[in-house]
């Protein structure tokens, strides 16, 4: 059967300060009246039951997932002791979903996305799993028309099919967040997409490619994989998981994978990683500005400000960012915005992980 695993484990550290660690940016309500959990987990309802879609998050986290999901079953929660990167989420998520379906095909989603284009992207989905039966890690693209020094970038190589209207290529290259001029390069080239961090296959296609690139790994996921579903497992998993080298599934397996393909679409995708991403999706005034909560401006422009209890007032100012919280006010230009997780490591640094 065909599965979907959500990654709510992060912590949003480019939303600081609304987004915190035991309150993260998945669980907020950022854009209407649901949280960014609940919109991923409701567009993806016309394939995918509540019984057959699961969470990978912390401990600390699930509870205030589960409460906001209660139609999703309690045991689909998967808990990591801690955060390893999306190659241990993933690896984590295909034992457990192994174990009850040997079978199992798995779309691997985020809970920080906003998508628009929602009925597209499940044709996308259904499509994907078609190809991925065949052994094959699929990625989802996004058709870029502007530049982009935010996202990482797939580079398509041979055109491999057509799958319901869609076309698929084989991965050439994955490429880091690149410098404005690369970029530039890259979408005029009309070859490659961003990396969306969506991916599809079977469960059983990626534990063989954790067991041929990244062996330590696997070795330890058949430690857990051995005693999921006993009393032994919580005690097993909490022993393991620390010693667990931090890696994306990006870096662990796509960019060394033998049967790579993206599906390069256009679903009305947004990564809200930060307070920019954030500022293009909501409304504005005449002056481009976005004012959350109550709020006066005087000759204000290009600002957002998110405001809480208090009123927000601005005057002769241009191009912030305004966040004000019960216990923080961080104000920043908005040519920073993709810097503020270094306020958060500044303030790890400084002892005062009380505003963490």
């Amino acid at each position: 059967m065909y599965y979907a695993v959500i990654l709510a484990g992060g912590s949003g550290t480019r939303l600081w300060p609304l987004s915190r660690q035991h309150y993260p940016k998945q669980a907020l309500k950022l854009i209407g009246e649901k949280t960014m959990f609940q919109y991923a987990v409701e567009r993806i309802a016309p394939l995918f039951p509540p019984d057959r879609i699961f969470v990978v998050t912390v401990a600390h986290h699930a509870a205030i997932l589960q409460k906001q999901t209660p139609e999703i079953p309690t045991k689909n929660f998967i808990l990591e002791p801690e955060g390893r990167g999306t190659a241990s989420a993933i690896g984590l998520a295909s034992i457990h979903l192994l174990a009850q379906d040997p079978e199992a095909c798995m779309t691997i989603l985020t809970a920080d996305h906003f998508i628009t284009e929602t009925e597209h992207f499940c044709s996308v989905l259904t499509t994907a799993e078609k190809i991925a039966r065949d052994g094959n890690l699929i990625t989802l693209g996004i058709k870029s028309s502007t530049p982009s020094t935010g996202f990482g970038y797939i580079k398509q190589g041979a055109l491999l099919g057509e799958e319901n209207g869609f076309p698929y290529f084989a991965v050439e290259q994955f490429t880091e967040k690149p410098d404005l001029v690369t970029a530039k390069k890259m979408v005029e080239s009309g070859n490659y997409s961003w990396n969306s961090g969506m991916f599809i296959w079977q469960a059983s296609t990626i534990l063989q490619e954790f067991e041929r690139q990244m062996p330590d790994f696997y070795s330890q996921l058949m430690r857990v994989k051995a005693v999921v579903g006993s009393a032994e497992y919580k005690t097993v998993i909490e022993q393991i998981w620390p010693g667990i080298v931090k890696n994306t599934i990006d870096y662990g397996i796509m960019e060394g994978a033998k049967n790579g393909i993206v599906i390069p679409v256009e679903i009305g995708w947004t990564d809200i990683g930060s307070w920019g991403s954030l500022f293009n999706l909501l409304p504005t005034d005449s002056e481009n500005n976005t004012f959350i909560g109550q709020h006066i401006s005087i000759d204000t422009s290009n600002t957002l400000a998110f405001g809480g209890k208090r009123l927000v007032a601005t005057m002769g100012v241009q191009d912030l960012v305004i966040i004000d919280t019960d216990d923080v006010v961080m104000v920043c230009s908005r040519d920073r915005e993709q810097d503020v997780k270094a306020l958060v490591e500044l303030l790890k640094k400084t002892g005062r992980s009380q505003y963490i």
